[in-house]
């Protein structure tokens, strides 16, 4: 049976490739999509990517991800810096976690700078646009293969 990938994306990544593309760049999370379950294929892995704007939608999937996913690649967006929750939920999840930021968090707002997130993620990938979520998918990929 295929492991199976959740890509968990916060607040206003429905937007990307039109919102602020000078930070954020052109690529839509459509194109994200395309390019993990390309490299899905390659690793032999389920992908599943969901988006909300909404923080309880985003708990409800991490929640169920316990039993479903064997990796979660989450972009919590704004939610890094202020939610508690996403850490308490992800901290109850037994896989891997990959923490993605499109834009570099830290050449940004000092608020910016904390993720709660991060507090659980295995690593944490930021500033290398749509890009990131790719290479998010070859890490989640070795650390699936030596778990």
């Amino acid at each position: 049976m295929a492991k199976h990938i959740q890509i968990l994306n916060g607040p206003n990544l429905n937007m990307l490739g039109t919102r602020e593309p000078e930070l954020y760049g052109h690529d839509t999370l459509e194109d994200v999509l395309a390019q993990c379950q390309a490299i899905g294929n390659e690793l032999g892995f389920e992908v599943s990517l969901k988006q909300s704007n909404h923080e309880g939608q985003i708990i409800d999937w991490i929640q169920d991800a316990r039993t479903k996913a064997d990796g979660i690649i989450i972009n919590p967006a704004g939610y890094s810096h202020t939610s508690i929750a996403f850490l308490d939920a992800l901290n109850i999840f037994d896989g891997p976690v990959i923490e993605v930021h499109v834009s570099n968090i830290y050449s940004r707002e000092s608020f910016r700078h904390h993720s709660y997130v991060s507090l659980r993620a295995n690593g944490v990938i930021a500033g290398c646009g749509a890009q990131g979520y790719s290479l998010a998918m070859h890490r989640m990929g070795q650390l699936l293969a030596d778990g």
